[in-house]
């Protein structure tokens, strides 16, 4: 897979990382029921030890801790509101950590606004405050999201 590392997963399958995803990144396609959200978040942990083990200096832990947030968010989002596989890829790009959710649902979510009262519903605000920019495309065979952290 051209220097892209596949994180075995119990009932996860390997899937193609998204264009743009480079080298040392990681991908894994998943059916929802045979997936919990706890494990994408492991997945992304697991890929940014692996990071830190092939860097100078660590990663900083708050982009570690914001990495796995995101992570936990859009999954979350595909899991409760998309269809079909879900296929969750990251990668580093210069000074970048690139979150990326596939889904077989082509509606796009929207951030609501803020309102400190609404119980849930506040994953992809999160999302849009911890990222450096959010990209949600419409693809031929359902929707894309991605996000982009900072490595500050």
């Amino acid at each position: 897979m051209g220097g892209i590392r596949d994180i075995g997963l119990e009932g996860a399958s390997t899937g193609q990382v998204p264009s743009g995803a480079g080298p040392g990144g990681c991908s894994v396609r998943f059916e929802r029921d045979a997936f919990r959200i706890a494990d994408a978040r492991h997945l992304a942990t697991e890929y940014l030890t692996t990071l830190r083990d092939g860097r100078e200096r660590a990663l900083p832990d708050d982009v570690v801790h914001a990495v796995q947030l995101v992570v936990s968010e859009l999954v979350t989002n595909a899991v409760k509101y998309g269809s079909g596989p879900i296929e969750l890829s990251l990668a580093l790009m210069a000074d970048m950590v690139t979150v990326t959710v596939r889904d077989g649902d082509t509606t796009l979510p929207s951030p609501k606004p803020a309102d400190p009262g609404r119980v849930g519903q506040h994953g992809l605000e999160i999302v849009h405050v911890l990222c450096r920019d959010v990209d949600i495309q419409r693809e031929p065979t359902g929707k894309r999201v991605t996000a982009r952290l900072a490595m500050r």
